[in-house]
């Protein structure tokens, strides 16, 4: 995950030295954009979902340790913001975030058997309700550089938090709603018709999301002091 975030974060670096290398005094466009009190938009990407693992005994411990399989899923959502200040607007971006990710529990026998019981596919599609603060700088040229931040609340509509099966019956179970913090960068490109911005975020639970086996011992859930997010969007937006 350290990796991907490196390169999407060089890729947008490089793209903003090319395009200042080629435009040094370009025709502003969308002059009065930022002036506006209200913006709308939408957005499109994609996504890393993870989890950190916290356990009761054996902390560092390999033996004991969930293996997390993280795989790529996609964001689709719209945008509102509001321009308090120059250099500060207020952004809500509530949007849907499709994901699915493997976790292999330890300690079960190398069995046909044991290996069904120690994989779990965890498939997540969350709504996802943001409010980030975005900072950004004073605008050169056609670009303007940001950093946002903000909690968010997501809920998951495939938690299985309601079911009455737990994993002795294969259904591995979440909490519903889970609250979050989010911290990323991005940089806003003023085009002749409309502002396009790339940006990367993550994404850090703050709630434990983990629903425990009716067994207290059990092999999947007894172990686990905390369950929680962690992830990377890489959004796409068009305003």
């Amino acid at each position: 995950m350290k990796r991907f975030f490196l390169l999407l974060a060089s890729m947008l670096f490089l793209g903003v030295t090319v395009h200042a290398q080629f435009n040094s005094n370009p025709v502003l466009n969308l002059e009065n954009k930022d002036k506006k009190f209200l913006n709308y938009g939408y957005f499109l990407g994609f996504n890393r979902y993870g989890f950190k693992f916290d356990y009761k005994n054996d902390r560092g411990n390999q033996n004991t340790e969930v293996l997390v399989l993280e795989s790529t899923g996609f964001n689709v959502g719209l945008i509102g913001e509001m321009n308090l200040h120059e250099f500060l607007d207020i952004r809500m971006e509530p949007g849907l975030y499709y994901n699915s990710r493997t976790l292999g529990f330890p300690g079960f026998q190398a069995t046909e058997e044991g290996e069904r019981n120690a994989i779990r596919e965890v498939k997540s599609t969350y709504i996802n309700f943001p409010i980030l603060a975005k900072i950004s700088t004073r605008r050169l040229g056609n670009w303007k550089p940001f950093l946002v931040a903000g909690p968010s609340a997501s809920l998951n509509l495939g938690s299985n938090e309601a079911s009455p099966d737990d994993n002795s019956s294969g259904t591995f179970r979440m909490k519903k709603w889970t609250y979050n913090y989010e911290l990323g960068f991005g940089i806003d490109f003023y085009l002749e018709y409309f502002k396009f911005t790339p940006s990367i975020r993550g994404v850090f639970g703050l709630t434990d999301e983990l629903v425990r086996d009716v067994d207290p011992n059990s092999p999947w859930t007894g172990n686990i002091e905390k369950m929680s997010t962690r992830g990377i969007f890489v959004n796409f937006t068009f305003e």
